[in-house]
């Protein structure tokens, strides 16, 4: 590692009363006792398999990401794991490509509607790749019947959905993991030894940032919708509107509807590095900036800058994080020759970490110190998950953490909408303290026949 000094920063549907009677329960750590209706639909306990057992899982969303942990999460080396009893899309090609792609999943069978998945009585675990739109639908669904699950990131597209669902999770009692893959590579977890070790000392200051971002997107006028596909069970429990492929595969992340746009999208890879070394949780005030340099139909900003501020912990200072994407960036960030990274600031120093590189910076005089390894390797993200199932070991990045990358996320997002306000956090009750207007955008309104 490198040691310089390179620049000095400076500073620019549950009822109302029982979703709040969860969301306080939850956030003070507080036991949720289960209702009769929850405890008809829960399953006894998780079937305990050896180690070198296989797992009947399912699978639910088989896109781009949902087909990589079809994967990850049944094969090693190309050799099948773990049985995939049963496949799920509301696109049938995304049924016909999986089963050529992997030949293990062949006898699998195949659904359009999750609803069908869950009522078979052989699963021990499910994985959700859907939109984020349709996470805390499925999600929450599988955990009131006690099944596990790894499910994509972000965790939902509201927080009023990620709370009912961290709810679901503490009732069920089951693994989870987050889908935020990076977790498990071993160069987070270096930056993370380094950084409880106290080789920049205090870290009062982190900076993220991005050149990737939301991209413009036009609608198309008279468009049908394609062959082998449920549009309606698509839609799941966004208000209905006519079929477009502007905001279909893919794209759907960049239309507020039915997604975050990049902030959360990345916010899961990339706060979770500050999260995990300096043991972040809840923003205590969180304020947005952004604008649309596309000509897109879609009002989503490609432009963004959030300032998070945290609370000290025990003996750990108090944190100011700034999320850039887009045009917007830290006018020093050249000096650095990163794209995206992440960017630790102490009083000892710097350290510069992206998902495969990390960077020491210590002021003149220190010596870079010798960090033991205190977290240990990964056997990967999805085999984490599947040896929870197997041998109750635990997960690195359970719903409890995800969720709370997920939260901050979001909440940037909030802050946006809201007028781009300064917003007051109360994690406790799950509400801004400062901004009525921002209520809103905490939760979506479902369609007619969709709850969770």
């Amino acid at each position: 590692m490198t040691t310089m000094k390179p620049h000095r920063t400076s500073d620019p549907s549950l009822s109302v009363s029982r979703r709040k009677f969860l969301l306080a329960a939850l956030a003070a750590g507080t036991a949720v006792p289960a209702t009769d209706a929850f405890l008809r639909t829960a399953r006894a306990a998780v079937r305990r398999k050896g180690p070198n057992e296989r797992l009947n899982l399912a699978v639910v969303g088989l896109g781009g990401q949902g087909l990589y942990d079809l994967r990850e999460a049944s094969t090693e080396n190309d050799i099948a794991t773990e049985n995939i009893v049963a496949l799920c899309d509301v696109d049938a090609t995304h049924l016909d490509r999986a089963v050529a792609k992997y030949p293990h999943v062949k006898n699998a069978k195949k659904f359009d509607d999750f609803r069908r998945v869950l009522d078979l009585d052989n699963l021990d675990g499910v994985v959700v790749g859907t939109p984020d739109f349709a996470h805390a639908i499925v999600v929450v669904a599988a955990l009131k019947r006690k099944l596990p699950v790894y499910s994509e990131k972000p965790l939902t597209k509201t927080i009023s959905e990620l709370r009912t669902l961290l709810a679901a999770s503490a009732q069920a009692g089951v693994p989870t993991q987050t889908g935020n893959q990076i977790h498990a590579g071993r160069n987070y977890r270096r930056a993370v030894d380094m950084v409880r070790a106290g080789v920049l000392g205090p870290v009062r200051r982190v900076y993220i940032w991005q050149k990737t971002t939301v991209k413009g997107l036009k609608l198309v006028k008279n468009a049908s919708v394609p062959p082998g596909l449920n549009y309606d069970l698509w839609l799941g429990p966004v208000s209905y509107r006519p079929f477009n492929p502007a905001f279909f595969h893919f794209d759907w992340r960049y239309w507020w509807d039915f997604g975050g746009g990049h902030l959360a999208d990345f916010c899961c890879h990339y706060m979770d590095v500050p999260f995990w070394a300096l043991d972040l949780k809840y923003p205590t005030t969180i304020q947005a900036w952004g604008k649309k340099t596309h000509d897109g139909d879609n009002d989503m900003p490609d432009a963004m800058r959030v300032e998070y501020e945290f609370a000290a912990r025990g003996d750990k200072p108090p944190v100011h994080l700034t999320w850039y994407q887009g045009v917007y960036e830290p006018e020093w960030v050249s000096v650095y020759g990163k794209r995206s990274a992440v960017l630790f600031e102490g009083e000892n120093g710097r350290l510069l970490v992206d998902y495969g590189t990390r960077k020491l910076f210590l002021e003149p005089g220190l010596e870079v110190p010798d960090v033991p390894q205190t977290i240990p390797d990964s056997p990967g993200h999805h085999k984490e998950w599947t040896n929870a199932i197997k041998t109750g070991s635990k997960t690195t990045s359970p719903f409890e953490y995800g969720g709370l990358l997920t939260e901050s996320g979001l909440l940037g997002n909030v802050s946006y909408r809201a007028g781009q306000k300064k917003l007051t956090w109360d994690p406790a009750a799950a509400r801004v303290t400062n901004c009525p207007e921002a209520a809103q955008y905490l939760e979506s309104e479902y369609r007619a026949g969709w709850t969770l």
